[in-house]
This record gives structure tokens, sequence and C-alpha cells, in this order.
């Protein structure tokens, strides 16, 4: 994991201002690492809050010496590109920042970069986050057993804004004095937070298993808050089960884009009646009274591709039909969230 001093360069080259730099994205929003330079040859000399909603400020360079004289001690391919595999193109980059420039990587795809790299030098690291924690067994549903709350984030397709909406509200949480922890599935999160367990790269019998077991890291929390993976509808995704078994929710808080009608990759398939969706969800958790049912308690819509009045309009319209509270974390703030999860 990141030292406390780590001093990033977020390799997001061609993928500033598109939906693959979302880890990039991730980590200018909540990392608490300081972040000297965006590497993307595209932007060279701009900012990054010229480009993005990036709430800090941090210079976009072209190349990897631009960003070591900044300061950047840490590599981070900010990039999720299809299928979470290093293309070829970026070898040559990693092998400078390791080799040439002495730069520690952190690497949240499935490839894993250490092996190529057996001799590091003194504080040197590279971190492979996406590998399958040891010792995992099967589920028990131990989680149904805890007293606290435990908050699961879900979706109607893939990036669609779970772990900020899970970031929002832990964070919130915590300025109202709640001990809330959270729990990262993914890449970005675990960069974060720097703890948690990378749920597509477990072995599907110990899923189940791997989410329980971070679960009961935190038994004696308030509130758990664990960051959702894909979408039940999505033909891709085979991470709901795992998380709605090891987590064993209380509470759900549904997350969708404004307008959006199909999976964003695959047109062909619609998304359905969102009560009717979330119901399905309930009615998986619960399995006909063996667990507790967990209870729908709002929604995180992202409004980014409309302006502020239709945000608004947006918002309030699928609160009158959905009667429950709908309110987009970056631009109105979770306090609603919070307040209806207490």
């Amino acid at each position: 994991m990141l030292n406390p001093g780590s001093r990033l360069a977020i390799y997001m080259e061609g993928a500033v201002g598109e939906s693959s730099g979302k880890m990039g994205y991730g980590l200018l929003r909540y990392s608490p690492h300081e972040i000297v330079a965006v590497i993307d040859s595209r932007h060279t000399g701009r900012d990054i809050q010229e480009l993005t909603d990036s709430p800090r400020s941090v210079p976009v360079v072209g190349r990897l010496v631009e960003a070591v004289a900044l300061g950047a001690d840490v590599l981070v391919l900010g990039i999720a590109p299809s299928g979470g595999l290093i293309p070829e193109e970026w070898w040559p980059v990693i092998r400078e920042a390791v080799d040439q420039l002495g730069l520690s990587v952190v690497n949240g795809l499935h490839d894993r970069i250490g092996p190529h790299f057996p001799s590091l030098r003194q504080g040197q690291f590279v971190w492979d986050l996406r590998q399958e924690p040891e010792g995992l067994g099967v589920g028990t549903g131990a989680a149904a057993k805890l007293g606290n709350r435990r908050i699961l984030f879900i979706g109607t397709d893939m990036a669609i804004g779970k772990m900020t909406a899970g970031l929002e509200v832990w964070r919130v949480a915590r300025e109202q004095g709640i001990d809330a922890r959270f729990v990262a599935t993914g890449q970005i999160g675990i960069t974060i937070m720097g703890d948690g367990v990378p749920l597509d790269a477990v072995r599907v019998d110990y899923a189940s298993s791997a989410i329980e077991r971070e679960v009961l890291k935190h038994a004696d929390a308030e509130w758990i808050l664990i960051e959702g993976q894909g979408a039940l509808l999505h033909p891709g995704s085979t991470a709901n089960l795992p998380l709605l078994r090891g987590s064993c929710p209380t509470d759900l808080i549904l997350c969708h884009r404004a307008g959006q009608e199909h999976l964003m990759k695959l047109p062909e398939i619609r998304i359905p009646d969102l009560a009717g969706y979330v119901r399905l969800y309930q009615d998986l958790a619960e399995v006909g009274g063996t667990y507790p049912r967990p209870r729908w308690s709002g929604v995180a819509l992202n409004t980014s591709g409309l302006d502020e009045s239709e945000a608004r309009t947006a918002c309030e319209t699928w609160e009158d039909e959905l009667g429950v509270p709908v309110v987009d974390p970056i631009r109105h703030g979770v306090t609603r969230l919070v307040t209806a999860l207490r």
C-alpha cells in the first residue's frame, strides 16, 4: 500500500475526459495523498481542473520525467481499459518508471507488474492490488448476526457512481459523529482507502467469504458502507450475489444515471423499472425470509450530463415517483441520504 508521504503521478495518457479514466478521477477527488501531476500528452500545460470536475488543481504533463521533476515518487496507472489488462504500449512507460526513474508503481489491473521487476531499489515497491487475498473459505452468512447497519450501494450499470456515493455517505456520516467504515471492493476504492478486497480477482467459490471477512473486520462499527460492483442486469457482472450474501445488508442505496435507459456498452439491454429493480435486490437479499429484508433508503442520481436546473428537476421527478430521497452526491451532497439512513 501507499506510504503516508507518497507523492503521486497519475498516468492517464489519452484518457483525460474519457470514461476509461475513472481510476484517475477517483484519486483526484478522494485520495489523501498529494498528486503532483497527471500524465496525458494531449493536454500538456493545462490544469486538470480545466478538463474535468476535479476538486483539486493538478498540472497535466506529457512525460514521466516532468512528473518526477515536480516531485512524484509513485506512478499510479489511472486508466481502466476494457478487460482490465495492460496494453502493450504501456510497458515502455512502466519500465521507464521503474528501471530508469526509480518510481514505485500502483497497478489496479489484472495483469501483474511485480514479477517483471524482481529487483527493486531500497524503498521502491510495486503494488499489484488486484490479487485474491489468502486464506479465504466459503461464506457462512455471519454478517446477518451483526447488530449494526450495513449499507450496500447497488447500481443499474457499471461505472455509474457506486463508489462515489459510498465515499460521500461515509464522509458525511463521520462528520456527523457516526462511526462509519467503508469497505472497498474495487481497485479505486482500495487505492484510496489502503484496504479492501478486489472482488473481481476472487474466485467465485470464495467471493462471498471475501466480502464477509471484510465486513466482519468492522463488526464494532455503527455503519458499514459496502462499495457495490456491477449490476444485476449486466450480463458481464457476477459480483452482486457475493455482495448480498457476504454483507447481508440492512439498507440499499440505488445508483443510477439520469436519462439512461439502457446499458452504456450494450444498448440492446434496457434498464427496467427502478422500483421493481430494487425489489428484485431485496427479494434476493431476503430469500423468502431466510435473511432480514434490506430497506431501500435512497437513490444517488448521477446527473453529470445535465445542467443545474435539469439536475434538480430530475431528482425531484424521481423522488416523487419512487418515494425515497434522490440526490446527486456531487452536486447536492448526501446529507438527505444520511438523514434517511439514520
